[in-house]
């Protein structure tokens, strides 16, 4: 897959993050095996479009200060509890000869025929899956049709995806990525009627209401 660019500096570690943040830059740490680590600062603006667009499963080649350039992930990502803005960015460094362990999303298309036929509701077990393979050889996402979903006893798999030859995924084959459940149907309450009994207290019955209230106008109009 495409390798994306990302301009980057060094931070100076005497300002604060939340100064960083009032400037538009987001505070980064670089890091890895073997590796010194790195305290970085990125545009926010530039880093949030790259985010959206490439996420977390996407190599990343950091130009830092315009004098070195290194491979990395996006490891983690803060987000702010109440407006959800980017707080700070982890980028793991990676070897492009080496395979790492990461995740890549899952995306389903096309129309099931037990949700559109037999009004079921679609459920998807998983949303991601681990894969194992060289950092140049990452996939943005894998996707997967639904329409052999055709009634509620029909599953797609983790063994029914299709991914490239030089892609593992690690999860158990077997496993349910997503499936068609019926749709609940809600049970009629039985309905209490009040009816007199043989010494004149009230008697609380359960049963059709338009039925027993018929029944208890037919007593009435006896006495």
């Amino acid at each position: 897959m495409d390798i994306v660019t990302l301009e980057i500096q060094t931070r100076d570690k005497g300002v604060k993050a939340k100064d960083y943040l009032k400037q538009g830059q987001i505070p980064v740490e670089f890091y890895g095996r073997g590796i010194e680590n790195k305290s970085l600062k990125v545009d926010y603006q530039t880093f949030r479009r790259l985010y959206n667009k490439a996420g977390s499963n996407t190599v990343v080649e950091l130009n830092v200060d315009g004098k070195e350039k290194m491979n990395a992930l996006v490891h983690d990502v803060e987000y702010h509890p109440v407006n959800d803005s980017i707080m700070h960015v982890d980028f793991i460094n990676v070897r492009m000869d080496e395979e790492i362990h990461t995740s890549i999303p899952l995306v389903h298309h096309g129309v099931a025929p037990a949700v559109k036929e037999l009004a079921g509701i679609l459920v998807t077990n998983l949303n991601e899956v681990e894969v194992k393979c060289l950092p140049g050889d990452l996939i943005h996402s894998i996707e997967y049709s639904i329409e052999p979903l055709v009634d509620f006893h029909s599953y797609v798999r983790v063994k029914d995806l299709k991914v490239p030859s030089n892609i593992a995924i690690l999860n158990d084959p077997e496993s349910v990525v997503a499936t068609v459940v019926a749709p609940k149907v809600e049970e009629e309450q039985p309905v209490a009627v009040v009816a007199e009994g043989p010494e004149g207290e009230a008697v609380a019955t359960e049963g059709d209401g338009d039925q027993n209230a018929e029944e208890v106008k037919g007593k009435e109009e006896v006495k």
